[in-house]
């Protein structure tokens, strides 16, 4: 069974009248997790991609550089992105249901599909301030730290301010060696068989390509700073 026919059965169950908490209670687990990540990416992301007044091709196309939507699919994929982008209300309410089904630890998925919804907000070429607006609130919902918020920005957003203390999440004043230890556990954070157990469709993974370039390139300014 594909991802979007499972997909299509948590969709289903919706219009049927169960309610989102019942249908996120069941996609809990790997690997209905990736289902549920699918499913808040798409919906918070098309929701977002309404936030700044209209849906551009390039946003939807964003879509499918995050999943591969085989052929025969579309219909499925298409239902939940149009149900989702009928407007902006109501996103609380999937952000809130998301949080509460990855439980206490939530950090690293939550942060994993922070950055699908970066992908699609930048698809266009342009970061509206609606878009950061909604990016900002679906964080808080998450309980994401403003550090870590600031980190993702600064690894999407191109104008955005990009220390390398920011990008790694770490502060000056620490030592070069706790800084090395960080680093390296944000890279094997985003190896592809940690970010599908914590239930990332495999399609997905390669949004994580902009954060490891962000994250190597950091360390190696810090590194050479230090050096210096």
């Amino acid at each position: 069974m594909s991802i979007w026919t499972r997909i299509t059965d948590a969709l289903s169950a919706l219009t049927a009248g169960d309610s989102l908490s019942d249908v996120f209670a069941n996609l809990r687990t790997p690997p209905e997790r990736s289902v549920a990540f699918a499913i808040a990416v798409i919906a918070l992301g098309a929701k977002m991609a309404k936030a700044d007044g209209q849906v551009t091709r390039d946003e939807v196309a964003a879509f499918r550089e995050v999943f591969t939507i085989p052929e025969g699919e579309e219909k499925n994929a298409g239902r939940l992105f149009n149900l989702a982008r009928t407007d902006v209300a109501g996103f609380e309410d999937y952000a809130g249901k998301i949080k509460m089904m990855y439980g206490d630890d939530r950090t690293a998925p939550l942060c994993d599909l922070m950055e699908g919804l970066f992908h699609i907000a930048l698809a266009d070429g342009y970061y509206h301030p609606n878009e950061d607006a909604f990016l900002t609130r679906v964080a808080q919902i998450f309980g994401l730290q403003d550090a870590q918020f600031k980190r993702l920005r600064a690894q999407f957003v191109p104008d955005a301010q990009r220390d390398p203390f920011d990008v790694l999440g770490v502060s000056p004043d620490m030592t070069i060696m706790q800084i090395r230890k960080i680093w390296r556990q944000l890279v094997r954070d985003t190896h592809p068989d940690r970010m599908m157990a914590r239930g990332v469709p495999q399609e997905a993974v390669k949004m994580a390509e902009k954060r490891m370039v962000a994250i190597n390139r950091a360390w190696d300014e810090i590194n050479e700073r230090n050096i210096a």
